[in-house]
């Protein structure tokens, strides 16, 4: 304890504590000098990935001066920040640490998410002290953090030095159309639309790119003369634009002649939306979950630091008596994503493994009493049905049985390439109260889907975002009760099997082929939808990291017939838009 007290006393009262660099410091010329600027307060959500994220940069710590502060929290930022410097501080050249015991707000600020005038000013000073610290350091560099941002990409703070800019910052994706920088201002000091912002932002134009402002994450070469006249506090004298530290750090950096520039050559990580001022910092802890599930499908993930205490999240079954994973052996990659995302959501699930409908033989098909649907043909290919299909069928037929057996009332059945929407526990759980409370009996509920017509479907009286579902494909996610999975089981599918996204829509009375229903009687499944959906797939047929071990597979009883997603169209992204990366209400980069 004496160690831990004394450097403890060295972080708190702001003293330098040097250290030799590190075991790892290559041979030859010595790395340049940064101060890395971190400034925290409230973000115990996101800070475990933020500290994580830097101390996995490719940079020689010893190299590194951390200048830390945070101030007015009113969560467990103070803890979680000193717990980190403890841990690593000695692997740094050198730490500041500014802590502001005191108040959890401002007096000027209506809650923890408003930028109030003092908290603006606040910020700033903090930014210029960085800045006048790094200059008296005689640092090359200075690399300004927030803690919203998460570097997944250890060789950023590289990359960016060998730009040579003045002020250069790396583009972070988000969940929405929202990044670290402006492509337009106004003379007035307001964001301006400009033509090339999307562009940019999709990475359909890749490069370096002069723009008028950067935030969130940027690096200043202190060595250009033009960043000697670079400031954050007090505001140039000229300045009459809006009193907040981005704006004023823009006009600074044209006034002084400091190109500003951003870089997507590379994915060098993620920023959070901000929440509106009027919500809470349980609103941003959601929206961050929902940034971690993101990357965990776009790659690279986020990882928290090890050397962060991070109690275990407690896991749910969300109100359902059993949440099922149904996942194939060998996807084990998908079994830990869908797995890593269900923990973040606090949902506890268990795992079915798939039937591998590739390692089926005829005689194996026989004895579980298969056979396929006589007139059954694929809509698009005019195949047969395929293995991957068989398999699938039977991996959600067994989960039925199970649901019967059990006597489970209310269960979610999830496959393993399912993308998240933002809340999905909060939507579902309400979604299924309105339920309840409209006493509406259901049987089956898709949470994601496509929907194959673009007709509008009748909404659900007395429940929000529910409707009556029409013909759909896919079988991504759907809560079911135990009474549907008794309807399904009584059809006895697996004598007249088709594909199980061609059998639901048959089991309520809505597939368009009436030679598929005559087979099956009666047509009474009770089936709705989520509206919006709460679930997408991670992929679409034609994207780059696209998989269906269902599409890609052979014909049920040939093997020498190969088949792939260029037959079926099914899994293609639906042309009417809804589907995935980007949500309806986030269309705006603001």
């Amino acid at each position: 304890m004496g160690l831990l007290r004394a450097l403890l006393l060295l972080l708190a009262t702001g003293t330098s504590t040097g250290t030799p660099p590190g075991t790892g410091t290559p041979p030859g010329p010595e790395p340049p000098r940064v101060v890395l600027a971190l400034l925290a307060r409230n973000a115990q959500h996101s800070l475990p990935h933020c500290l994580g994220a830097l101390e996995r940069l490719d940079f020689p710590a010893a190299s590194i001066a951390l200048w830390c502060a945070t101030d007015h929290n009113s969560d467990n930022t103070t803890a979680m920040l000193r717990e980190w410097l403890v841990a690593v501080g000695r692997d740094y050249h050198s730490v500041v640490w500014k802590e502001v015991e005191g108040p959890s707000a401002y007096p000027d600020e209506l809650g923890p998410k408003h930028w109030s005038d003092k908290r603006y000013e606040n910020l700033m000073r903090l930014k210029q002290e960085a800045l006048s610290y790094a200059r008296e350091q005689r640092a090359h560099y200075i690399l300004y953090v927030d803690t919203d941002s998460i570097l997944t990409n250890n060789q950023t703070l590289k990359f960016l030095m060998a730009q040579n800019k003045s002020v250069v910052a790396p583009m972070l994706d988000s969940q929405t159309f929202y990044s670290n920088f402006w492509c337009g201002i106004t003379p007035q000091g307001y964001y301006r639309r400009t033509a090339d912002y999307f562009p940019t932002k999709n990475r359909q134009r890749r490069g370096c790119f002069a723009v008028p402002m950067v935030y969130a994450t940027f690096l200043i070469d202190l060595r250009k003369e033009e960043a000697a006249r670079l400031a954050f506090y007090p505001p140039h004298p000229n300045y009459t634009w809006a009193f907040d530290d981005i704006i004023v750090f823009a006009y600074s950096c044209q006034e002084a002649g400091a190109e500003v520039h951003v870089c997507n050559q590379q994915r060098f990580g993620y920023i959070n939306v901000p929440v509106k001022a009027h919500q809470t910092l349980e609103d941003e802890r959601v929206n961050f979950v929902h940034l971690t599930l993101e990357a965990m499908v776009d790659g690279p993930p986020m990882l928290r630091s090890r050397h962060v205490s991070v109690p275990p999240k407690p896991l749910t079954k969300m109100g359902f008596d059993e949440i099922f994973l149904i996942n194939l052996v060998r996807r084990p990659d998908r079994r830990q994503r869908m797995l890593a995302s269900l923990r973040e959501l606090e949902i506890a699930a268990r795992v079915v493994d798939a039937v591998d409908g590739s390692t089926l033989n005829s005689s194996d098909i026989k004895v579980l009493g298969v056979d396929m649907l006589p007139e059954y043909y694929d809509p698009f290919s005019g195949r047969t049905l395929t293995k991957g299909e068989v398999g699938c069928f039977l991996s959600h037929y067994s989960i039925w049985k199970e649901i019967v057996s059990r006597g489970l009332e209310r269960s979610v059945v999830f496959e393993d390439d399912v993308r998240f929407e933002v809340s999905f526990p909060a939507r579902l759980r309400r979604l299924m109260e309105e339920l309840e409370g409209t006493q509406q009996d259901w049987d089956l509920i898709y949470l994601g889907r496509k929907q194959v017509n673009a007709e509008d479907e009748a909404p659900v009286e007395g429940v929000r975002n529910l409707v009556v579902a029409g013909y759909s494909y896919w079988t991504l996610a759907y809560a079911i009760s135990h009474r549907g999975a008794q309807k399904l089981l009584a059809a006895e599918p697996l004598s007249k099997m088709l594909p199980v996204d061609e059998f639901l829509p048959i089991m309520y009375d809505k597939h368009p082929n009436e030679d598929y229903k005559r087979h099956f009687a009666p047509r009474d499944l009770l089936v709705f939808s989520a509206h919006p959906l709460l679930v997408y797939p991670t992929h679409y047929a034609g994207d780059s990291n696209w998989l269906s071990d269902t599409e890609t597979s052979t014909i049920w009883d040939d093997d020498s017939k190969q088949t792939a997603w260029t037959g079926s169209r099914k899994t293609l992204r639906d042309p009417r838009g809804g589907g995935g990366y980007l949500r309806s209400s986030a269309h705006d980069e603001l």
